[in-house]
C-alpha cells in the first residue's frame, strides 16, 4: 500500500475499533529538538552508557558524577516544545479516537500540548524526591541547587540526596505501568508511535493489544504483527491522520 492506502485504513481501524491507546517513545519527541537515544549516529546511548550514567546505583555510588552527566540533557527537556505529533494526539483524543496516551517520556510535553489522559511509565521531571525522607520538591530545586554550585542537590528537611521523579535503570517500575498495564486489557488497538520497543518491561505492553500500528523509523520487533507500518515523518503521519479522521 502506498502512504494514503496506508493512511485510510488506519482511519479505518481507528473508527472501527472502541478501546484505541497510544504507545509513545522517544521517536516523537525528535521534532521538539530532543534526540532519541536508539538512532545511529544521534541517539543518546550511542554517546554513554546508561547504565553507568544513568541508573539507581550509579545515582546511590556518586550522585555528583549523576548529576553531570544527566543535567543538561534534563534541562534541554524542560526547555522544549510540543511539536504537530503531540498535537494531533491530543485531538485525536479530544474528537474520541483514542482513550489515551501511554508514554515511555519524561519530557511532559504530552501534557503541554493538551493531552488529557497521559500515563507516564518512565516518570516525569516536574517534581524531585529525598532518598532518605522521601520529601517531595519541585524539580526546580535540583536546577536551583546545581546552579549555585550544589552538588548533590540537598533535601532541606534532613540534607539527604534529591532525586527526580524518573525510572531509573535499576529501578522498579512506576504505579503508571501497573496502570498502563491494567488499561490496555482489551485493548482493540494500539498506536505505538516513535519507539523501537527494546526497553523492558515496557516492550511487552503491545502482545496486551488485538491489532497494531506501528509509526516509527526503524524496525522493531513487533513489525511483522503490526497491520500497518509507517516509517515516515512521525509529526506528518499523525497530523494527516488526523486531519483525515476530522474531515467529516
Amino acid at each position: 500500500m502506498d502512504y494514503q492506502q496506508r493512511l485510510t485504513r488506519a482511519k479505518k481501524l481507528l473508527e472501527q475499533s472502541k478501546r484505541v491507546f497510544a504507545l509513545t517513545g522517544a521517536g516523537i519527541s525528535t521534532e521538539s529538538g530532543i534526540p532519541d537515544y536508539r538512532s545511529p549516529g544521534t541517539g543518546l546511548w550511542e554517546k554513554v552508557n546508561p547504565l553507568k550514567t544513568a541508573s539507581a546505583s550509579a545515582l546511590r555510588n556518586d550522585p555528583a558524577e549523576f548529576y553531570r552527566t544527566t543535567i543538561a540533557q534534563w534541562r534541554e527537556f524542560s526547555k522544549a516544545e510540543p511539536n504537530a505529533g503531540h498535537y494531533a494526539l491530543k485531538e485525536l483524543e479530544e474528537n474520541g479516537y483514542i482513550l489515551g496516551i501511554i508514554t515511555q517520556n519524561i519530557d511532559g510535553l504530552h501534557l503541554k500540548a493538551g493531552s488529557q489522559s497521559v500515563l507516564e511509565v518512565h516518570g516525569h521531571l516536574r517534581t524531585a524526591r529525598c532518598m532518605q525522607c522521601e520529601n517531595r520538591v519541585l524539580f526546580e530545586e535540583i536546577t536551583r541547587q546545581l546552579d549555585a554550585g550544589t552538588n548533590p542537590p540537598r533535601c532541606a528537611k534532613c540534607s539527604g540526596v534529591l532525586r527526580p521523579d524518573v525510572v531509573l535503570f535499576e529501578d522498579p517500575m512506576s504505579e503508571d505501568f501497573l496502570k498502563a498495564s491494567k488499561v490496555l486489557s482489551g485493548c482493540d488497538l494500539l498506536l505505538v508511535i516513535g519507539t523501537s520497543l527494546q526497553v523492558y518491561p515496557v516492550a511487552t505492553l503491545p502482545q496486551l493489544a488485538k491489532r497494531l500500528i506501528i509509526i516509527n523509523k526503524m524496525p522493531t520487533p513487533y513489525d511483522n504483527q503490526a497491520e500497518l507500518i509507517f516509517r515516515e515523518s512521525i509529526g506528518q503521519v499523525l497530523t494527516d491522520l488526523k486531519n483525515l479522521c476530522l474531515v467529516d
